[in-house]
């Protein structure tokens, strides 16, 4: 009798691709009993050795399987029992509403040789993997365990790795689980303290249902209430500076100032006298030089969430959950990935000719095809686990809902750029000496587009066209102008810029990122308004379980994108909260990254092996332990702030 091999996906959609693909078609589907969308595909399949020729059961969970949380006893909120919560017992069972899941794979491993794990490759499924083969046990405690490594649900693909099983990573498993207990231990201690502390003075602070804290949370808000202060505390500074122009062969060409500007009128006013009396000005240096604007690297998870809410007008969190779904359907490789270089064995035209049948870019792939295909720039990032983001079939956009087209043609085309060649084109600068001050003009002329003909969210446009000059040669400039101006504030953040400050400062990871957004909108702890939608506003009043800069100064300008592109806004709370915090005068204060950035390292030092689970656990409650008890001590201190900033902001 062939043995029986029980397959577990992270994902219904996951498991039915991957029973039709190994099944060929053939397959038996049968229903769980308690829960609507989990099946039991039934089919056999040839794993090779050691396994041969098997029965397979392939069926799913519905991400986690199981969650942490306190015993009874420690449910009820109080104040005198949060920093309880730090030592507290806590329990793991299966979480309420999957019984019927967990039932299923329980039973289904008291007939099976071995477990099959197809959970996502990356540390969230590896934990996810472990919870399976804990069900798995439950039935059979001898069964033996393996996973799949795979990226995408491509039919060879999912053959390839169906006949390479590996064993699941105990050290990633270890990571996420102390990741687990610290966001519950933290989460419980601070969101409860807090909740009771600040509830209780009233107005804006008592209409939160509940104040929340998260060790990612707090920092991403950090980062939204330090630009709001930077915008609100702006000083604009009034600068002058000089411009040339001369017409000539019928063009008017500008000079630019190579000082730029200076924040001293009177000085400026002498320089530019200067350039007056010099009358003539004299051509130092004439430059022509072909140049190239590179192509795109290929695609990671926290540039598809920048560039999604920079082009694509999505917030992050519903850019991934577009992407996901296209992976679960196959038109896409797994969006979960910090690689930007594809491996060199990897066979990319394969996957432009897919492509070639599209009216919009078909053309474009074709020419590739055709020899103009060209093997990606490699960036700096490899996670070992995924390839970067890229097209795995052909869908027609016709048969997407709008939005999913939008993101899966982003994705395509970004593929499709990075097989490109380098845009083309040829720099022409003039320089000039003028009153012994150096002026310069530039022209670009664009020869070649390449990818720009497939990517049109880049852009890279002639510029004006200088009329013949010659080194060494004089003439006296048509116009001479003193100008001034003032410095602008920067824009509040916005989403684009808030990735950013998070994936430099290691909050969240690639895949939590969009969460930990979402959630201080869900919280009010920030509201969103459109940038150049109307002026400045003011300040009103597969989830995760379980440093500012100074304020105000002079200088700076706009960051970003402009249009419709969301800002974050901190509301009364948002402030209220960061101010309180970093007035009571912690080592590290809890809106700064530092801490969570700290355990980030620490989980990755996990990964490889450096550090326990443990160890790791204790050194981070220590830390948090010690700001707990100071914010204890100074607690009349962050009420009073709190208070303070709440009554201020309404006026």
């Amino acid at each position: 009798m062939a043995p029986r091999i029980l397959c577990v996906a992270e994902k219904p959609s996951i498991a039915k691709s991957v029973a039709n693909h190994l099944s060929g078609g053939h397959v038996n589907t049968r229903n769980v009993p308690g829960n609507q969308y989990v099946k039991n595909y039934e089919f056999e399949f040839s794993f090779g050795q050691p396994w041969g020729n098997c029965s397979v059961t392939m069926t799913s969970v519905i991400g986690h399987l199981t969650g942490t949380d306190f015993s009874s006893q420690y449910k009820k909120w109080q104040i005198s029992t949060c920093q309880q919560l730090f030592e507290a017992p806590v329990t793991i069972s299966v979480d309420k509403g999957k019984e019927s899941i967990a039932g299923n794979i329980t039973q289904q491993a008291r007939f099976s040789k071995a477990l099959f794990i197809w959970t996502d490759c990356d540390r969230e499924g590896e934990h996810i993997g472990s919870e399976v083969r804990q069900a798995a046990f439950e039935g059979n405690p001898r069964i033996e365990v393996k996973r799949a490594v795979f990226s995408n649900t491509e039919r060879a693909h999912v053959l390839r790795a169906a006949q390479n099983p590996i064993p699941l990573d105990e050290r990633q498993v270890n990571a996420v689980a102390a990741r687990i207990e610290l966001d519950l231990r933290l989460g419980a201690v601070f969101t409860r303290f807090q909740t009771l502390t600040l509830q209780a003075l009233g107005g804006d602070l008592a209409n939160a249902r509940v104040i929340s804290y998260g060790s990612c949370q707090f920092p991403t808000l950090g980062f939204v209430v330090d630009r709001y202060f930077r915008v609100k505390n702006f000083v604009p500074e009034q600068f002058w500076s000089i411009k040339v122009m001369h017409h000539r062969e019928d063009m008017d060409v500008t000079f630019l100032w190579r000082q730029h500007r200076l924040f001293d009128r009177m000085s400026t006013v002498i320089i530019f006298e200067r350039c007056l009396a010099a009358r003539l000005a004299k051509v130092t240096k004439l430059q022509k030089k072909p140049t190239s604007k590179w192509r795109p690297l290929p695609l990671t998870t926290v540039e598809l969430q920048k560039l999604g809410s920079r082009f694509l007008r999505m917030d992050s969190q519903r850019v991934m959950k577009i992407a996901e779904e296209l992976y679960n359907k196959g038109w896409i490789s797994y969006p979960r990935t910090e690689t930007d270089q594809f491996d060199q064995g990897m066979d990319l035209r394969r996957l432009v000719e897919k492509q070639t049948q599209d009216h919009a870019w078909g053309p474009h792939a074709q020419e590739l095809l055709n020899g103009a295909f060209r093997q990606p720039r490699g960036g700096r990032n490899n996670d070992q686990a995924h390839p970067p983001i890229h097209p795995v079939s052909y869908v027609a956009p016709g048969s997407l809902e709008a939005n999913d087209r939008r993101v899966y043609e982003f994705v395509v085309r970004r593929f499709l750029a990075c097989c490109s060649d380098d845009a083309k084109g040829e720099s022409t600068t003039v320089e000039i000496e003028y009153g012994s001050e150096i002026f310069f003009a530039s022209g670009l002329l664009v020869l070649q587009k390449n990818y720009l003909l497939v990517y049109p969210y880049d852009k890279w446009e002639s510029s004006q066209q200088l009329p013949q000059f010659t080194v060494g040669e004089t003439f006296e400039p048509t116009e001479a102008n003193m100008t001034d101006g003032e410095t602008s504030p920067p824009g509040y953040l916005t989403e684009p810029e808030l990735i950013s400050l998070m994936d430099a400062n290691g909050i969240g990871t690639d895949a939590t990122m969009a969460e930990h957004i979402a959630k201080i909108k869900e919280r009010e702890y920030v509201m969103i308004q459109s940038r150049g939608g109307g002026g400045r506003g003011e300040p009103g009043g597969r989830g995760s379980r379980g440093s500012r800069g100074g304020r105000g100064g002079r200088g700076g300008g706009n960051a970003g994108s402009s249009g419709s592109v969301q800002q974050f806004i901190p509301t009364t709370l948002g402030v209220a909260l960061i101010e309180g915090y970093d007035s009571i005068g912690l080592d590290t204060s809890l809106g700064k990254p530092f801490l969570r950035k700290e355990m980030e390292i620490k989980m990755k030092e996990i990964c490889a092996g450096r550090k326990s689970r443990n160890d790791f656990i204790q050194e981070t409650l220590e830390q948090y332990r010690e700001a707990f008890i100071r914010t204890q001590q100074q607690v009349e201190l962050l009420r009073a702030v709190c208070l303070s900033l709440a009554s201020t902001m309404k006026k």
